[in-house]
């Protein structure tokens, strides 16, 4: 059995897992307008690097469909093209860290800038709907590219979630796990709870189960000593965002599993996309991390945990150095042990 898709546009509507609800509740959210789809990505009603710029495309074709129930799209004026490149601005600003959130909506506003009025909306739709597609073709390519790095692996880590939820299919860094499922080689999964959201615990367990393949949550403490004893032989995570020189963002909590397999001797793995590489940054240290709110460490879901004189501290991103990355796997191959020159290389190489 394997999870619904993410999300899908249909009938000038966004439909969405409400991820805030798994697993206890497999819902959809229907959004008909900009603000909708913004407050559903701020919220992590649909979360992962690729899920937010897929969301945000079809978002951006919302500003088009409440218009043209005005009748304003049959109007050849500018006051079209603003309110998509409102839609623009706007959905721009629900999270700073994921680079293909700001990669998808350059790729919308180029057809803005570039199109008539009279078929805007039009062509709008197929450039998100070509975002999307490309999205599942890059990731069965990421699982097929990074398949032979784990077939080796009995258990694999992995931190947060990067699979199917997170993408439009597959995933990232789950995705060489799904496709070794379709020889009967997949590996046991060990899931990081990734506190403190739990997204690992609510979500990659949620979805691997519902896959039938085995997978074992386990609280963000027990990596090390897991290690130590030999319990994983790999780890592998997605990212948010990837500098030139192999810098990665990915989930807090990242930076410290990738530490501990490194002084254990186990691979560390990132599985991503080339749209999740901002090639304008060097170093990591210029990623924007975002920062979320006070509640969803005090008070998650409601329950009061930390008392209200102490400060919290709740960064949604850490950067792990390339040097602590074994390889990045993306949909045009493998880059081993990334530095500022291979990565380059990878892009010139594998240029389509």
């Amino acid at each position: 059995m394997s999870a619904p898709e993410t999300l899908r546009f249909v009938d000038d509507t966004l439909v969405l897992i409400d991820q805030t609800k798994l697993p206890g509740e497999l819902t959809e959210l229907r959004c008909t307008t900009v603000p909708q789809v913004h407050d559903a990505i701020v919220r992590l009603v649909v979360r992962g690097a690729p899920a937010i710029g897929i969301a945000a495309a079809y978002g951006v074709c919302l500003a088009g469909s409440a218009a043209a129930g005005d009748d304003a799209i049959s109007d050849h004026n500018t006051s079209d093209k603003s309110a998509y490149l409102a839609a623009i601005q706007s959905l721009a600003t629900s999270r700073p860290t994921a680079v293909n959130l700001f990669w998808a909506l350059d790729r919308m506003r180029a057809v803005v800038e570039s199109t008539p009025t009279g078929e805007l909306q039009q062509r709008l739709v197929a450039e998100a709907r070509a975002i999307h597609d490309e999205d599942r073709a890059m990731c069965h390519a990421i699982g097929r590219n990074g398949a032979a790095l784990l077939s080796g692996a009995a258990s694999v880590l992995t931190h947060c979630n990067a699979g199917g939820l997170a993408t439009s299919t597959w995933g990232t860094a789950l995705a060489p796990i799904y496709h070794l499922q379709q020889s009967g080689r997949a590996p046991k999964v060990f899931a990081d709870e990734t506190r403190p959201l739990l997204q690992g615990g609510r979500l990659t367990a949620w979805e691997l189960s519902q896959a039938g393949i085995d997978v074992t949550v386990i609280t963000d403490s027990m990596a090390g000593s897991m290690m130590r004893q030999d319990m994983i032989q790999a780890v592998i995570v997605g990212a948010d965002r990837i500098t030139a020189r192999g810098d990665v963002a990915n989930k807090i909590g990242t930076y410290p599993v990738a530490v501990l397999a490194r002084h254990h001797g186990i691979p560390f793995y990132v599985a991503a996309p080339t749209n999740t590489f901002d090639l304008t940054l060097d170093s990591g240290d210029e990623i924007p991390i975002e920062q979320r709110a006070r509640e969803e460490v005090a008070a998650p879901h409601g329950i009061k945990l930390v008392p209200d004189q102490a400060n919290v501290l709740n960064p949604a991103f850490d950067v792990t150095p390339a040097e602590l990355v074994t390889a990045i796997v993306t949909e045009r191959g493998v880059i081993e042990q990334p530095t500022k020159q291979k990565i380059a290389d990878h892009f010139a190489t594998n240029a389509s």
